[in-house]
């Protein structure tokens, strides 16, 4: 897949900001700065380590390494590939909802293997989340297949292009997806 900036106009993200919202049926689109698999959080400020009998709660900032997977078995994300282990504050909103869950009450030390259904992942896939808007070649060449940029920072995926419009996917490429993590808590610092 090809990878592109591309920011449409002001109107037109008020469109996509309305299809990515929560429609009337109760199915959500989970908000891209809650992926685990891309968002991680910059090191927290110096405070002290905790650990024994202490369990993640609100507020913590804890440091995991996790591996995700799909029912299939395959892997999605691992930080443990990437050699770097991921913080972020516990009940903030930092993370899909399913993780902050699954590691509030562990302790360090702790290996925990969670599935969550999609509700607590990013979302169910929502026919809402794909938008045809207005395009003109001018504003960048984009094939099917390409993924973009919105100006709110949202990806989308391309399906069709057309002389005068574009139709996009803004749903998370895991929506709709059960997910499975491995999370191994490896330090609970309170500030």
């Amino acid at each position: 897949m090809r990878y592109r900036r591309f920011f449409l106009l002001v109107a037109a993200l008020g469109i996509v900001a309305a299809a990515c919202s929560s429609p009337d049926d109760g199915a959500t689109v989970a908000p891209t700065t809650t992926e685990v698999s891309v968002t991680e959080t910059p090191d927290p400020p110096a405070v002290a380590s905790v650990t024994g009998d202490l369990v993640a709660q609100d507020g913590d900032v804890v440091e995991v390494h996790y591996v995700g997977t799909l029912d299939d078995g395959s892997q999605f994300d691992s930080s443990r590939d990437r050699g770097t282990p991921f913080s972020f504050t516990v009940g903030t909103g930092q993370v899909i909802s399913g993780f902050d869950v699954a590691v509030r009450g562990a302790q360090v030390g702790e290996t925990n293997t969670v599935r969550m259904e999609a509700a607590d992942a990013y979302g169910e896939w929502t026919e809402e989340a794909v938008v045809e808007l207005p395009y003109d070649s001018t504003q960048g060449e984009l094939v099917a297949g390409d993924t973009v940029t919105l100006s709110n920072g949202q990806p989308a995926e391309v399906l069709e292009v057309s002389a005068a419009t574009v139709k996009l996917d803004a749903n998370h490429p895991l929506a709709g997806e059960a997910l499975t993590f491995e999370i191994e808590i490896l330090v609970i610092s309170r500030p």
